[in-house]
């Protein structure tokens, strides 16, 4: 697990309430679920795709359901749970936005993570080379990439605005030197990674 991961989690689990209710959406190996039920003990659930990593969580002991994202979450009733979250999956989503208001329909709050496109790395990359960028955080090329909505801090807010959804608390992950000095006076230019605690609006 790189770095920047180890603290999406820790972040996450921080906004977590002990013994609530947990829908994490593209679980992957369930690491995040497993480490919400040690250290908050949360009742958890995981949807995922992909056979093996379904696997993993089995391993780990992560309640967790083959289950397509694109399709909704018409399975799951308003409000059966204290959060919902997403890491790194939103922007391959086909309907990012629709995605949004499942989860906040299912659970009262919900936890976005994803990779800010505008951090100025990407876009000294596209001018300089005149390619689509290829770095540590967007490590696809652009034929094979599952990122098919590239999103910025700035999009993303603008969309949160626009639906109405409170922003409850946002923290932005840098890494490298000045990013991690800058990230904060400047999440759109320097952020790699931004993390979002949203609700509805009342």
């Amino acid at each position: 697990m790189n770095d920047t991961l180890r603290i999406d989690l820790s972040i996450i689990q921080n906004w977590i309430t002990e013994k609530s209710r947990v829908l994490d959406l593209g679980c992957g190996d369930g690491t995040l679920l497993r480490l919400l039920m040690d250290n908050k003990k949360v009742l958890g659930y995981g949807l995922e795709i992909d056979a093996d990593e379904i696997t993993q969580c089995i391993r780990k002991g992560v309640n967790v359901v083959e289950q397509d994202l694109n399709t909704g979450l018409s399975n799951f009733k308003d409000n059966s749970f204290d959060t919902v979250i997403m890491t790194q999956a939103l922007q391959i989503m086909h309907r990012p936005d629709l995605v949004l208001d499942e989860m906040l329909r299912v659970g009262k709050e919900c936890i976005v993570t994803f990779p800010n496109f505008a951090n100025w790395h990407a876009r000294l990359y596209l001018i300089l080379r005149g390619r689509m960028p290829v770095t540590k955080q967007l490590t696809y090329q652009w034929y094979d990439t599952p990122n098919i909505h590239f999103c910025t801090v700035k999009d993303f807010e603008v969309l949160c605005h626009e639906k109405n959804i409170y922003i409850m608390d946002r923290k932005v992950v840098a890494q490298r030197f000045p990013d991690h000095l800058l990230k904060d006076l400047a999440p759109n230019s320097f952020a790699e990674t931004a993390i979002y605690h949203l609700s509805k609006n009342h």
